[in-house]
């Protein structure tokens, strides 16, 4: 089964999960691909270029962890196996060498809405499609990793509510409280997500990686063995 397509627009990498029907969750075969994918981008030598992780689904971006698959392989498979090696993707994301943009075409919960929060912006659909971190209600905790994903995120306060309370927010809301970027029309939001990252393309890759990994230095941690910036 495939996960994702990636394709080149010019100096934008454009990476699609194609699973939506199946809510674009998380396993082990995902992370394999995914894998395949960023070694990729990774490698790529061209000093302009940037990332667009995008759906190809109305209602689901990323639903976060198959959790039919963690009940098949038990909760100590969870913890021991699966949270470490999310973890390290993670890190791997938000230490990138290029600039990312998550386009968050439906909703974006748990795994789902840690991934999108390591990009380093995120555009959403203004009226469909939500984002959450709904641990708590799932009685699970967060990873050190996860942590910095949500503190990644500049409004505190809102922060603090989605992960204590699990609440889940619309794209103009997420916008108005800086969990996103922008919100936009269905029609826009793949257009301006593409133009966006065009423009983080046209800067210095070596600059920008440098820039970007100063800034989250506690990162450093969790993605040891980060490609350099070009």
């Amino acid at each position: 089964m495939a996960y994702f397509t990636l394709e080149l627009q010019d100096s934008v990498y454009v990476l699609t999960m194609i699973n939506g029907d199946k809510g674009n969750v998380m396993d082990d075969a995902w992370l394999d691909e995914l894998t395949v994918h960023l070694d990729a981008i990774e490698a790529d030598p061209a000093a302009n270029r940037a990332l667009v992780l995008a759906s190809n689904h109305e209602k689901a971006w990323s639903n976060g962890i198959d959790l039919d698959y963690i009940r098949s392989k038990g909760m100590a498979y969870l913890f021991d196996h699966f949270v470490p090696r999310l973890d390290r993707f993670l890190g791997r994301i938000a230490w990138l060498n290029l600039p990312t943009v998550a386009c968050i075409s439906g909703n974006a919960y748990g795994g789902g809405a840690l991934i999108a929060s390591a990009c380093d912006f995120r555009t959403m659909r203004a009226d469909r499609g939500r984002i959450c971190f709904p641990e708590i209600d799932l009685k699970l905790g967060l990873s050190p990793a996860m942590v910095e994903c949500v503190n990644t995120l500049p409004n505190e306060q809102a922060r603090w509510e989605m992960v204590m309370t699990g609440r889940a927010l619309g794209g103009e809301e997420a916008a108005a409280r800086q969990i996103v970027d922008r919100a936009l029309s269905a029609e826009a939001l793949l257009p301006e997500t593409l133009a966006l990252a065009a423009q983080l393309a046209s800067k210095d890759r070596v600059a920008y990686t440098r820039l970007k990994r100063l800034l989250r230095p506690r990162w450093a941690k969790f993605a040891p063995q980060a490609k350099s910036a070009a």
